[in-house]
C-alpha cells in the first residue's frame, strides 16, 4: 500500500494541471507491469501488446465462502444446477468481498484536476460493458462528482470472465474517463487485457494431491466401458499405498446412485496472474471437464464436476466451465476429460510450455470446450492421435519427467515392444508358466506363455501408433529418441470396440509428486528370481533421470476400469517459479536440481 501511495504521489507531482477551459483528465493503469502506478505508465497506455499493457484478473473465486452448494445440487438432473453454480463468484455481485478480494482487482488512478468548476462531472465506462466493472470507495462507480475529480480517485477494476472464444471477445477492454466542465469535454483511456488461463505442468511440485473416495459400496455410474467383474474394488489398497506415496486429500460425493473416481478427468487445474508489488498475484482457476451426458432425465453435465464448487472453490480458487448444450458421442466425450488435457513444460520458443491433447478429425473434444482451452493464447497446442485408444487420453502413453538435458525435461513413454521383449526374456529363462497379475484379485491371470501365444499383433499395433505420436512430439520439442524414458507395457484390444487399452498397468500413466518423485501403478508383471521384471525395468529407467518410484496399488480400483494412478488422482501444483505469462523471456521452472 505504501508503494502504491508513493507511486500515485509521484504520478500526481508529474501532472500538468489543466487550465480553465477544456478538462485534461488523466487515467493511469499499471501499463509497465511493475505493480505500482507512476508517470512511467503513460506511454502506450491506449494500446495493449505482449510487451506492454495493463492486466486484470478474472475474479471468479469466492473469498468469503458465500457461494453454497446444496447437497441436492450434486445429483440434480439437467443443466440448471450447473449454470447456477457457475454464476456464483466474487465477480457476480456488486461489492468488494473483503480485503482479500480487493487484492484480486487491478488498480487504476484518476489524477486530481484542480482547475475544474463545481459543476464538473465525470464518467468511467468500459468497452465491452459486460467483461469488467470499476469500483471506487468500495462500490461500483460510473459517475464522478467535481469533488472526486478535484481530489483524484483510486479505482479498482474487477474482471468478470475469461476468454472463451476470441471471435466473440479477445480478452481486451478499454476503460475510458470522460470529464465535462463548462461546456467542454476531455477524455483519457487505457487498454487492458484479462489474464489468460495457464496450465500447470507435471514437474511443478504438488501442493495438494486429490483423489476420489467411494461412497458406500464401490459401484460406478458413468459413460466408460463396462468394468470387469469386481472392479472397481480394493479401495483400501489404493488408498493406503497412495498415502504412503504422498499426502492426499480425498473428495467424496453424496449420493448412492453415482460414484466417479476419475479425479483427473473432472477438471484441469490452471492459474491466472497479474503483476503486483512483490511478484505476481495469482488465482487458481479449475477448468471443469466438458463432459455432458445423455441421461434418462436429459442432457446433464458430468455430476462429479459439481464437487469442484462444493469442495475446492474458495479464496483464490475459482472454477470455469464451457459446456455444450447437447451430449457428444461417447467416444468423443471421452476426449473432453482432463486426462486428455496435459501440458509440456517450457522449452526453446515456448517460454510457457504448450497444451497437449489427443484428437483427430473423426474423434475430438467438443468444439466449444476446445475453443475455450486453445483461446488462452500463451501455451500453443500440440495435438497427437489418441483415437486408437479405448479411452483416448494423452496421459495413457506419455508423461513429462525431469532430465539432465538442455531443457530440463524429457518424456516417459509407454513402450509395448519393451514389454513384449521382457515377456520373451522371462519365457526364455524358463518362466513361461509365470502368471501375470498373480498377486491381485484379477479375474484373468494369463501365463506369460498365454500372452505370447496370441502373437502380440495388437501390442505391436499399439507400438506403431505410439511411434506416430513420438514422431509428432520429437519434431515439436527437439527431443532426441535417446533422451526418451521407455517404460514397459502390454496393450490388447477391447472386445466389441476394436480399440486398444493397457493390458498391464501403465507406468507412463502415473502422478508426479515432485520432479524427483513419481507415483506409479504396480504392474504386477511376471517374476524372475522373485523380482517383478516390469517393476525392475521401470525403476531403473526412471532412476537414470534422478526420479524415484513410489508404487501404488490400483489394479482393481482403476486399471480394470481403463485408468491408472494419474486418471484417479489430480494435483494442485506450486506454480510460483513459472515465468509470468506476460514475460517474453524463458526461464527454467521445471527442475529443482
Amino acid at each position: 500500500m505504501k508503494r502504491w501511495i508513493a507511486g500515485v504521489t509521484s504520478l500526481l507531482a508529474a501532472t500538468a494541471w489543466g487550465t480553465a477551459g477544456t478538462p485534461a483528465p488523466r487515467l493511469t493503469a499499471d501499463v509497465d507491469r511493475d505493480g505500482v502506478l507512476t508517470a512511467a505508465d503513460d506511454a502506450g497506455k491506449n494500446t495493449w501488446t505482449d510487451a506492454r499493457g495493463a492486466i486484470f484478473l478474472p475474479n471468479l473465486d469466492d473469498d468469503e465462502h458465500r457461494c453454497k452448494v446444496d447437497p441436492a445440487d450434486l445429483d440434480a438432473p439437467g443443466r440448471a444446477v450447473d449454470d447456477k453454480l457457475a454464476a456464483c463468484n466474487d465477480a457476480a455481485d456488486d461489492r468488494i468481498n473483503g480485503p482479500r478480494d480487493a487484492a484480486d482487482l487491478a488498480p487504476l488512478a484518476i489524477d486530481a484536476e484542480r482547475n475544474l468548476s463545481g459543476d464538473a462531472t465525470g464518467t468511467v465506462t468500459i468497452t465491452p460493458t459486460d467483461k469488467a466493472r470499476v469500483f471506487a470507495y468500495g462500490r461500483p462507480v460510473g459517475t464522478l462528482t467535481a469533488q472526486d475529480l478535484r481530489h483524484g480517485v483510486r479505482l479498482l477494476l474487477e474482471g468478470r470472465d475469461i476468454v472463451r472464444d476470441p471471435k466473440k471477445w479477445d480478452g481486451q477492454i478499454t476503460v475510458t474517463l470522460l470529464v465535462t466542465d463548462r461546456g467542454h469535454t476531455g477524455t483519457d483511456a487505457v487498454r487492458m487485457r484479462v489474464a489468460p488461463l495457464m496450465l500447470q505442468n507435471d514437474l511443478q511440485p504438488a501442493q495438494t494431491v486429490l483423489a476420489s473416495k467411494p461412497n458406500t459400496g464401490q459401484g460406478f455410474w458413468g459413460r466408460t466401458p463396462p468394468y470387469e467383474q469386481g472392479a472397481p474394488g480394493d479401495w483400501q489398497q489404493f488408498e493406503s499405498t497412495l498415502r504412503k506415496a504422498t499426502k492426499v486429500r480425498f473428495i467424496q460425493g453424496t449420493h448412492e446412485g453415482w460414484k466417479d473416481m476419475w479425479a483427473q478427468d473432472w477438471f484441469e487445474p490452471a492459474t491466472a496472474s497479474m503483476p503486483a508489488v512483490g511478484g505476481p498475484h495469482t488465482l487458481r482457476i479449475l477448468i471443469r471437464s466438458g463432459n455432458v451426458w445423455d441421461m434418462p432425465a436429459g442432457n446433464t453435465p458430468r455430476p462429479a464436476g459439481r464437487l469442484l464448487y462444493r469442495d475446492l472453490r474458495g479464496p483464490d480458487v475459482g472454477v470455469v466451465q464451457e459446456l455444450a448444450g447437447q451430449a457428444s458421442s461417447g467416444s468423443n466425450d471421452l476426449l473432453n476429460m482432463g486426462g486428455n488435457l496435459e501440458s509440456l513444460p517450457p522449452y526453446a520458443g515456448y517460454p510457457h510450455g504448450r497444451l497437449l491433447y489427443g484428437a483427430t478429425a473423426e474423434r475430438h473434444p467438443d468444439t466449444g470446450f476446445l475453443t475455450m482451452l486453445t483461446s488462452q493464447g500463451y501455451q500453443p497446442p500440440l495435438v497427437i492421435d489418441t483415437s486408437w485408444l479405448m479411452i483416448g487420453h494423452v496421459d495413457e502413453t506419455v508423461h513429462v519427467v525431469r532430465a539432465d538435458n538442455a531443457r530440463g525435461w524429457t518424456l516417459a513413454v509407454a513402450d509395448p515392444r519393451l514389454g513384449a521383449q521382457l515377456l520373451r526374456e522371462v519365457q526364455r529363462l524358463g518362466g513361461g508358466k509365470q502368471r501375470m497379475f498373480a498377486d491381485t484379485k484379477s479375474p484373468h491371470k494369463p501365463t506369460v506363455d498365454d500372452v505370447l501365444r496370441t502373437g502380440m499383433a495388437d501390442n505391436e499395433g499399439a507400438a506403431k501408433h505410439i511411434d506416430d505420436q513420438l514422431k509428432v512430439l520429437l519434431k515439436a520439442t527437439g527431443l532426441h529418441p535417446d533422451e526418451l524414458v521407455r517404460l514397459p507395457e502390454i496393450f490388447n484390444r477391447v472386445p466389441g470396440y476394436g480399440l486398444l487399452k493397457a493390458m498391464t498397468p501403465g507406468p507412463a500413466n502415473g502422478l508426479s509428486i515432485t520432479d524427483r518423485e513419481y507415483a506409479v501403478p504396480d504392474p504386477h508383471g511376471p517374476r524372475l528370481q522373485g523380482q517383478d521384471v516390469f517393476k525392475q525395468v521401470t525403476e531403473r529407467a526412471l532412476a537414470r533421470n534422478g526420479v524415484r518410484v513410489r508404487w501404488v496399488e490400483d489394479f482393481l480400483w482403476a486399471h480394470l476400469g481403463g485408468g491408472e494412478v494419474h486418471c484417479s488422482t489430480n494435483a494442485l501444483r506450486d506454480t510460483s517459479r513459472a515465468t509470468p505469462w506476460w514475460s517474453g523471456t524463458a526461464a527454467s521452472e521445471t527442475s529443482t536440481r
